[in-house]
C-alpha cells in the first residue's frame, strides 16, 4: 500500500510539474492613450492597434515591443516600398545572369557597349517620367492641402472625402518617390556592370590589334 501511494503521489506530482509547465505565462501591457501611458494585464480593443509593450509579469523584464497598426495609406506606400526592393535585388540577380550571356555573345567589344548605351536610355527615360510623375503628384497634394487648409481657417472641419484624398495622393507620391530612388540606384548599377562586363570581355577575348589600348572608357552618366 506504502508504495502504491508513493506512486501515487509521484504521478500527481509529475502532472501538477507539467501543469505549470504549460500554464500561460501571464503578460503586462503598456501602452499610450490620450497622452497618457496606460498599463494593465489585459490589452482592451481600443489599445489593439496602438503601438505598445509587452512586459513578463514575474520577472518585470519587456518581452516585446509591438508598433502601432498602419493606416491603409501608409501600409500601401510600405508594401510599394518592399516591392520596389525586391524588384530590385531580383533585377540584380537577373542582370549578372545577363552579364555574363553577353561577354559570350557579343563579337566585339562595341557591340558590348552599345547593349549598356540602351539600357542607359531607357533608365534615363524611366526616370524622367517617374519625376514627371512626382511633380505631378506634388502640386495635386499641395492643393488638397491648401483647400483642407481654408477649410480649418473658416473654423470647419475638413470633410473625410478630401482628407481621404490627401492621404491617397500622399501615399502615391511615396510610392513614386520609391520608385525613383530604386530607378537611380539602377543607374550607378549600370555604369558598375558596365566596367565588368567590359573588363570581363578583355579578360575572355585577346582585343584585336587595331583596337584602343587604356583605361576603361566610362559611359555617359544619366541626368539625376
Amino acid at each position: 500500500m506504502t508504495r502504491k501511494l508513493i506512486t501515487a503521489f509521484a504521478v500527481l506530482g509529475l502532472a501538477s510539474a507539467i501543469h505549470a509547465q504549460e500554464a500561460p505565462k501571464k503578460k503586462l501591457y503598456c501602452w499610450n492613450e490620450a497622452g497618457h501611458k496606460v498599463c494593465g494585464d489585459a490589452l482592451p480593443a481600443s489599445a489593439a492597434n496602438s503601438a505598445r509593450t509587452e512586459f513578463n509579469t514575474k520577472s518585470g523584464m519587456a518581452t516585446a515591443v509591438v508598433g502601432r497598426a498602419l493606416t491603409p495609406e501608409e501600409r500601401a506606400a510600405a508594401d510599394a516600398q518592399a516591392k520596389a526592393q525586391a524588384d530590385a535585388a531580383a533585377a540584380a540577380e537577373a542582370e549578372q545572369r545577363r552579364l555574363m550571356a553577353m561577354v559570350e555573345t557579343f563579337p566585339t567589344e562595341d557591340d558590348l557597349r552599345r547593349a549598356f548605351d540602351a539600357r542607359v536610355s531607357l533608365n534615363r527615360d524611366a526616370m524622367k517620367t517617374a519625376r514627371m510623375g512626382i511633380d505631378g503628384l506634388r502640386q495635386s497634394l499641395v492643393a488638397l492641402l491648401r483647400r483642407a487648409g481654408d477649410v480649418e481657417l473658416n473654423s470647419k472641419p475638413v470633410p473625410k472625402t478630401l482628407a481621404g484624398e490627401i492621404r491617397g495622393q500622399h501615399g502615391q507620391l511615396l510610392a513614386q518617390q520609391a520608385a525613383l530612388a530604386t530607378l537611380q540606384r539602377e543607374s550607378a548599377n549600370i555604369q558598375a556592370q558596365m566596367q565588368e562586363a567590359v573588363a570581363r570581355y578583355r579578360e575572355l577575348k585577346p582585343r584585336p590589334a587595331s583596337g584602343s589600348t587604356g583605361a576603361l572608357a566610362p559611359m555617359p552618366t544619366p541626368a539625376g
